[in-house]
């Protein structure tokens, strides 16, 4: 998808588009195309060999789409144009078939492979095993090895060779130079050694050996390393590709949630099933029981209950009524809703969602990047090598087979690939799995900071606390009823719109069940609001109102009112016939996890601190319930100040992580180290955030820590073994005490293990 920004002149002609790259083998086949386009004018590439994608910025006037893809021809290799923009609240399975049509283009690119990788096999077992078991060398056994191994080394190993000589004509060299030129070698050898030398004298016997003390001239034959090395690297690849296609299926899962139609309502009501993808803003569509809902929107007719698991990772289906805001994609399992679209195509939250996961898998960390340099010069630092092995052991007279089999052996044992896929791939699953949790990592560089931070910062509000007024006690008078009191208080409340007389009207319907209507309503601006219910002249509001009809709280309730205040809560007087009969609490409540998530971010090595622009007494309340002690609590900030506090907790040497949700809280969640924007909040809090949570559960805030942490370990641990497998393999390989057979499978397994350590995260599960 190709998008423009604007702002400032030079910024207003910048493009950035996403190219689909064909035909790389190997880390070093990014960097080379990486290098290429780099060089253009105006162009800024980054190449992911994982995701086999170009993320490309360029000034349009100077460079077009079909000038990066012609460049990228020119170095040997494919580059798709992005396909029109589809309308993203669609599945990309919508109507078409597309979702399966991209798994049978899997399915078909992977046919070849995997056809390949059979012959490779079938022929390459007896060729390995007459050579290593001497008895089953007979008489002409070389020339029944040779008449196996050919088809290996020429039909099963042609992609290698054919990449080979696509990169010689472009000057360069790829892990395909390494693999051809080695098996070709051995092949080539031993070709000579049957016509011209003692190999093909009959009854010769071919030891296997393993160190350099082979050097008995031309007699020795190498088909069994041709053969094995080919099978061996087809295998490696063929598993590397399945896993590939594993590691990017979260992703995948993710694009392919949306509904495929969806029934709008025309004038009068009238039904019409049309294409997700021709939803308008504003369109009113229905959404039965067991349906998908089409896209973001606010329920205006009906109640039902929505699972939301496949978005947020949270099982409990979730109660909606009139007034509600659904995302599209989760699925209605109760009643029938009338919903009024608020966001189409990629303003969606799926679409969004998608957006972030895959930006964040086309990035690389600092590390990567290294690893791409390394790459980038690694075949022909490889390549020289092996040349310098071939000459140093023809020096020291140790033969030409020993020389051979040690140059051999340092071509393939040499493996890029590991280090390309070292960061990319546990990226794509972490990210995946991520989002199958409702958590979204931005990028790579995200991963280094949660490791690194120390203290989290909690924004009160919508963060810790629901961010809405909720009736949480009701404190009676003697001999009256808590059912009685909600049903009077809750019907006059349900007629005014003031958030705390909303608060007590849910409460009471909630508690209490179906509320009367009230007569004779009047609002008392700044006091509360009075009015007849079931034939009770009712009062609710603030103690002032109730001293103008000359009615005062007794002792209990006073002292209910003044516990309350402290606590930082709102205390409704409730009076009817002339008498107090009740005091009610309303106060922002504490979400029901926030407790179990300070115990689990504490246990993870961070300092908890509550950030307010509340009163003290309210901010102490909060933290005495939530568990955080009072020197961490911080009240009485302005939005505009909550940047100062990060500031000033950064200068004092502290690494920070910032959780918010609000506007006034997306400059605090830039400036923090790690900002973690919750998902229920607003679209600039999100953007400013370098986390998720799409669920707005703080736990998650725990859980994406954990992930991000576990991210980061598997690419360490995978840089690790891909450096050290290539800094130990080297050196043994050029001494000699590698079978160029044995180092194929030591290559292939490499790669292999690297994308199998990378989809171990698939098991990553929240804490219960």
């Amino acid at each position: 998808m190709s998008t423009t920004t604007s702002g400032t002149p030079e910024a207003a002609s910048t493009a950035e588009v996403e190219l689909a790259i064909g035909g790389m083998t190997c880390a070093s086949c990014a960097a080379r195309i990486e290098k290429k386009l780099n060089r253009m004018d105006g162009v800024e590439a980054t190449v992911n060999y994982a995701t086999e994608k170009a993320k490309v910025s360029y000034r349009g006037e100077e460079v077009s789409v079909q000038d990066l893809i012609a460049t990228v021809e020119a170095t040997g290799y494919t580059a798709e144009e992005p396909a029109p923009a589809r309308d993203a609240s669609a599945s990309p399975a919508d109507g078409d078939g597309d979702g399966d049509d991209e798994e049978r283009r899997a399915d078909d690119a992977l046919r070849p492979l995997r056809e390949r990788l059979v012959t490779a096999v079938l022929l390459s077992v007896p060729v390995i095993a007459m050579a290593m078991v001497p008895a089953l060398q007979f008489e002409y056994w070389q020339w029944l090895s040779l008449t196996l191994a050919a088809p290996v080394v020429t039909y099963a190993a042609w992609p290698f060779h054919k990449a080979a000589f696509t990169n010689a004509r472009h000057g360069a060299a790829t892990m395909d130079t390494l693999i051809s030129v080695g098996t070709s070698a051995a092949f080539l050898w031993s070709l000579w050694a049957l016509f011209f030398g003692t190999a093909g004298t009959p009854g010769m016997t071919h030891p296997f050996e393993l160190t350099i003390a082979r050097s008995d001239g031309a007699g020795n034959i190498y088909l069994e390393a041709a053969a094995g090395v080919t099978a061996f690297i087809l295998a490696g690849r063929y598993f590397e590709a399945r896993s590939k296609r594993k590691a990017g299926a979260a992703l995948k899962a993710l694009l392919q949630l949306g509904a495929k139609d969806v029934t709008v309502l025309r004038d009068g009501g009238r039904e019409e099933t049309v294409p997700v993808g021709e939803l308008r803003t504003g369109d009113r569509f229905l959404v039965r029981p067991g349906e998908k809902i089409a896209t973001d929107g606010k329920v205006v007719e009906g109640a039902s209950a929505v699972d939301a698991s496949m978005l947020t990772g949270e099982s409990v289906p979730v109660e909606v009524g009139e007034g509600d805001a659904v995302t599209g994609a989760t699925l209605n399992v109760g009643g029938r809703l009338v919903v009024e679209a608020t966001r189409v195509g990629a303003d969606t939250q799926l679409a969004r969602m998608a957006k972030l996961v895959e930006d964040a898998q086309n990035g690389k960390a600092a590390a990567q990047r290294l690893a791409d340099r390394i790459s980038a010069v690694f075949v022909p630092v490889v390549i020289g090598l092996a040349l310098a092995t071939l000459g140093f052991w023809l020096g020291n007279g140790a033969g030409l087979t020993a020389a051979f089999t040690a140059a051999v052996a340092v071509l393939i044992i040499a493996c890029p690939c590991a280090l390309g896929l070292a960061t990319p791939t546990a990226l794509m699953v972490g990210t995946g799995r991520g989002a199958q949790l409702g958590i979204l990592i931005k990028g790579p560089e995200v991963l280094e900071s949660t490791r690194r931070v120390d203290t989290i910062v909690l924004d009160k509000t919508g963060t810790v606390t629901t961010g809405r007024m909720t009736l949480l006690a009701t404190h009676t008078a003697a001999g009256v009823e808590a059912s009685e009191v909600l049903r009077l208080a809750g019907a006059l409340e349900h007629a005014s719109e003031h958030p705390v007389a909303r608060a007590v009207a849910a409460g009471a319907a909630e508690q209490a069940g179906p509320l009367p209507a009230p007569e004779d309503f009047a609002n008392v601006a700044g006091l509360g609001v009075q009015g007849v219910v079931e034939g009770h002249a009712v009062l609710v509001g603030r103690t002032a109102l109730l001293a103008e009809w000359a009615i005062r709280l007794p002792g209990e309730l006073e002292r209910a009112k003044a516990e309350a205040e402290a606590a930082g809560r709102t205390a409704v007087a409730v009076a009817w016939d002339g008498e107090a009969r009740a005091v009610l609490e309303v106060a922002d409540a504490v979400k029901d996890t926030s407790a179990e998530a300070i115990r689990r971010l504490r246990a993870l090595g961070l300092t908890p601190i509550l950030l307010t622009g509340d009163n003290k007494a309210v901010a102490a309340s909060v933290a005495a319930e939530v568990g955080i002690s009072p020197e961490h609590v911080i009240a009485e900030v302005m939005p505009q100040d909550k940047v100062d506090v990060v500031k000033r907790l950064q200068a004092e040497g502290r690494s920070v992580a910032m959780v918010g949700d609000g506007v006034n809280d997306a400059a605090a969640l830039a400036q923090a180290d790690l900002g973690l924007a919750m998902g229920t909040g607003t679209d600039a809090a999100i953007e400013a955030g370098d986390l998720t949570l799409v669920r707005g559960d703080l736990r998650a805030a725990a859980d994406a820590i954990r992930l991000s942490r576990r991210t980061l370990g598997t690419i360490r641990t995978n840089l690790f073994w891909a450096f050290a497998y290539n800094v130990g393999a080297l050196p043994l390989a050029a001494a000699g005490l590698l079978n160029p057979m044995i180092a194929g499978a030591a290559m292939a397994f490499s790669s292999v293990f690297v994308v199998g350590n990378s989809l171990r995260l698939r098991g990553f599960k929240p804490l219960a």
